[in-house]
Formats: structure tokens, sequence, C-alpha cells
């Protein structure tokens, strides 16, 4: 691997444009910015393990699903790999967009690092491990139900087991109350009726997410109301499991530009310093994650900076480092790939569970089957390769030779959400031909548009497209010489419940293929 990072630097220099890597929150000083990972790691929890902690977030029909990331110092993000490589429906074997994994807790205990996840139409899930990186127990449905969503599970000091969870309105036909559950001493099932324990509606609609924690005698359950993109982190506290709950907001927008702070998970570190992960809802860059540093004033915890000390607390843009005992070497998440490795990198997903002929690795190249796809538009192609955005503004290039492309297939990049944009070579009964297009409302069953043609030679092309810091993105290519834009501007949008992705894909009758040489984010 270091080769090819080594061979990226050089290309990029080879260009004339000084390389930069993704969004980086330590600013080297002892300080941190926020968000502490800007890309689409959606309903983030995070627990801590000795030194070391760990991050899932939802991951909805995504695969492999349910993504690992450690830490040292909860601002240096590695992405380990994912619990789940499928997804346990057959359901999941074409796209079910916004369906899947939503809102999953992680917690360790009793040797074990355990997952739960409520899956809108299915249910609840669970699995467990004792190492993060795997192997992970299969997918265990805890209770079949339609509409439970957002469960965290507790162990209280007596050894019973409880589980808190919240209801999607879409499909329950109702919201804004939370229940608990008994478990199983396993945790694999539920046992009895379930209690409500709070209604939000009043003073707290669309109450979900819910995380839950003992502390000095109190049940505490951390829960964000108001809605994504305007809503605010609620804490609800009990003498008894089963309430009555009391509540407060502990953390709001304020005066900052951080929509909807709320939903998330609370951790200590080993030195006694309290923090609160979350996210903030940016369109197409999906939902960032946030750090905002927390204490405990009489028994309620207050988040990020609270001028006027009304408990009330605003997101932090700049704030001091966590204090650990180990710093953290400086890194982020994987993007680029040379695909030089035995399997292609961890953040990689398929729009659904892949099938055996989609990909394989060929030569130091990533080969991509131009399978076919059973809509009018990618929106319901399965076998797109995709990551989430990295920064604000980046360039993403891939080096592709289409030589074995049959007529008919085409092969290239996407930027992908509700609408698409793509950069590919299609072979046509004339020859190669780039083709730049858009599918506005893709989600709809709207088509592609092409924006612009340029015929190209046999042999390897490379893609790129540039995405700027208001999410519009530029698309250009080179062959043997300078790169040239093609095609206008595109403005990208999110998924559903999901930020805009890039990666590369490839589609057709099913006997041609595309080599990838390397993809590489700048």
């Amino acid at each position: 691997m270091a080769t090819g990072v080594l061979r990226g630097l050089l290309a990029v220099l080879a260009l004339g444009t000084a390389p930069s890597g993704p969004w980086q929150a330590d600013r080297g000083d002892g300080t941190y910015t926020n968000p502490v990972l800007h890309a689409d790691y959606s309903d983030p929890d995070v627990v801590r393990v000795g030194d070391d902690f760990y991050l899932t977030a939802s991951s909805f029909g995504s695969v492999p699903a349910l993504p690992i990331l450690h830490s040292r110092d909860l601002l240096n993000w590695t992405l380990l790999g994912h619990a789940a490589r499928r997804l346990p429906s057959p359901d999941f074997d074409t796209p079910q967009h916004g369906k899947g994994v939503w809102a999953p807790s992680l917690r360790h205990h009793d040797g074990f690092f355990w997952i739960y996840y409520g899956d809108p139409d299915r249910g609840i899930y669970m699995a467990r491990a004792r190492d993060p990186r795997g192997p992970w127990e299969p997918l265990h449905l805890v209770h079949a139900a339609k509409g439970w969503i957002d469960p965290c599970p507790l162990w209280d000091d007596d050894g019973q087991m409880y589980l808190v969870h919240a209801w999607a309105k879409s499909r329950a036909g109702f919201n804004s109350v939370l229940h608990i559950q008994r478990l199983s001493p396993d945790g694999r099932r539920v046992v009895g009726e379930g209690t409500q324990v709070f209604d939000g509606t009043a003073r707290h609609p669309t109450i979900e997410g819910p995380k839950f924690y003992k502390r000095a005698g109190w049940y505490y359950v951390f829960a964000p109301a108001g809605g994504v993109k305007e809503g605010w982190q609620t804490v609800l506290r009990s003498r008894s499991v089963l309430g009555p709950y009391e509540d407060r907001i502990v953390l709001e927008r304020g005066q900052t530009d951080v929509n909807g702070p709320h939903q998330g998970g609370w951790v200590d570190t080993p030195g006694g310093e309290d923090w609160f992960v979350h996210f903030q809802d940016k369109g197409a860059y999906g939902r960032i994650v946030h750090l905002q540093p927390m204490r405990w004033k009489d028994g309620w915890p207050v988040m990020g900076a609270d001028p006027d000390g009304d408990g009330r607390g605003e997101p932090v843009r700049v704030h001091a480092k966590p204090a650990v005992r180990s710093p953290a070497v400086p890194v982020v998440p994987a993007t680029s790939d040379e695909f030089d490795a035995d399997a292609v990198g961890p953040q990689w997903q398929w729009q659904a569970n892949p099938g055996p002929s989609w990909a394989s690795l060929k030569n130091g190249a990533l080969r991509l089957r131009a399978v076919a796809t059973p809509g009018p538009s990618l929106w319901t192609a399965g076998n797109l390769l995709l990551q989430k955005w990295p920064a604000p503004a980046f360039t993403a290039r891939a080096r592709l030779d289409p030589d074995e492309l049959r007529e008919g297939d085409e092969a290239g990049l996407v930027v992908f959400g509700l609408d698409y944009a793509t950069l590919a070579v299609e072979r046509t009964a004339r020859g190669l031909t780039l083709r730049q297009a858009i599918c506005a409302g893709a989600d709809k069953g709207n088509v592609e548009t092409v924006e612009a043609n340029a015929p190209i030679g046999s042999g390897p092309v490379e893609l790129a497209v540039e995405v700027a810091a208001d999410a519009s993105c530029r698309f250009a290519y080179a062959q043997g010489g300078t790169r040239r834009p093609i095609g206008g501007t595109f403005a990208a949008t999110p998924g559903l419940w999901v930020g805009a992705k890039v990666g590369v894909f490839a589609k057709g009758g099913g006997e041609g293929h595309a080599d990838f040489e390397w993809f590489r984010v700048e």
C-alpha cells in the first residue's frame, strides 16, 4: 500500500497540483475543529474500552453494513471494517433506499462488543463480537416488529437487561414516545410486554434515537427531539428504570450555524472527562460528526458551551482536545484505493447485497462486471461501488481501462444521490465514447440526459470529478495528455437519509468488464 500511496502522490505532482488530504479535525496545537468527521456517519454511537474508542453509525441499505471506527482520542478515526457483510433479508439483494440499518447502539459488556439496531420494517437485530475487527456473530432478529427503531441496551446492577427504543411514524402510525422492554439474560429476545416511559408529543415532538445509561443511581436516556434539521438534544432521568422520567434540553443550536445538534452518544475518557458525539445534517455532505465537551451539573449533563449558565449548551467550533494517555497519530478514514491488496478498502459499500460476479481484483486492478441494471436509471442498480464524501471540497479520480467493454456497456465515475451524475466510457458500434450524463429525480423513476460526449481511443483513461465547497461538481478527463473539462456543473443532492456518495460502476449485458487501476481522493 505504501508503494501505491507514493504512486498517487507522484501522479498528483505530475499534474501540477499540490496534494492535500481530506478533512482533518486535529489542529496540531492541542485543539480541534468541529466536525471531527466531515463524512456521513449518521446517528453515531460511541463506546470506550480501556484507552480505545469505537464508533458505529447508521448504514441503511448499504452493504457491508454497520461501520466500525476506532480512535485513541475521539478526533482521529480509522475505519476498521463493518459488523455485517450482508443484510439478512433477500429484499436487500436489490437497493432498498432509506431502509435497513437505522440508528445502531454500540456497547461493551461481559467481554463482548454488542450492536443493536432497528430495521423499521422487520424489527430489532443484534450482533456481537469479542474483537471489534471481527469476526462478528451473524445478525440475530431479537424481536420481529414493524416500526420499532433506535434500540439501546442497558445491563442493570442486578443483572437484568433492558432495551429502550423509539417508533417510526411511517410504519407504526405514531411517534414521539419511548418504550422500555425487558430482554432475556442473553439479550437475544424480548421478555413480556414493554412499558411506555415517555411521551414527548407536547414538549419534545419526534423524540427518537435514545441512548440508555446509568450513573450515580440515576437512569438516563439521551434522546434527540424536534427533527433532524431543527431539533435539539433532550436528556431524561429517573431513579427507577421504568420511570417516571423528568426531562431537560441540554444542547441546542443557540447562536451557532450547527443546525439540529443531536442524536449521538456520551463517552468518558480514562482520565474522567466527559464528551458527547453527535451529528449535524449538512445536506449533500450527509450527517457529519461533531464532538462536544460535556460536564455534569446538579445531576444533569451540560454539553458544549453554556455562556449564560442556563444548562442549555450550544455547539463549540474550536476546543481543547480530549486529554488521553496516548497521543494519537493524525489519521482519517480511508478514501483512496490502489486496488493492490487482497480486498477493496473498507470505505467501499454496495447499494445492495453484492452478487458473486460483480467484482474481483485482478493484477492490481478492480474488475467490475458490466451487469444489467433492472430499471430506467442507476437508482435501481445494486452494483454501484460507492464511498462517503470525506471533506467539504475534494477531487476524486479513477484510472479506467475500458477495452473489454462490449457494445452497449459503460463504466466510469458516479456522484450519487436523489439526483446523480456520471462520467463514463460507453462502447458503441462506432467505438468508445466518453459520456457525461445527469439524472434529475432518479428516485422518481426519471431517466438520464446526456450533457456532453467526446470520442476517445482505446487504452486507459483518467476520469475526475472536482467537488467544491458548495457541493457543486465538475467533471474532467485525460487520455495520454492534458486534463480536459467535460459537461457543465452538477449540483449534488443527498440520497434518502444519506449524503451524496462518489464511486465507480459498470453496467451492460453481463459479458464485458472494466478494469479500474486506482481510485484517488485529494
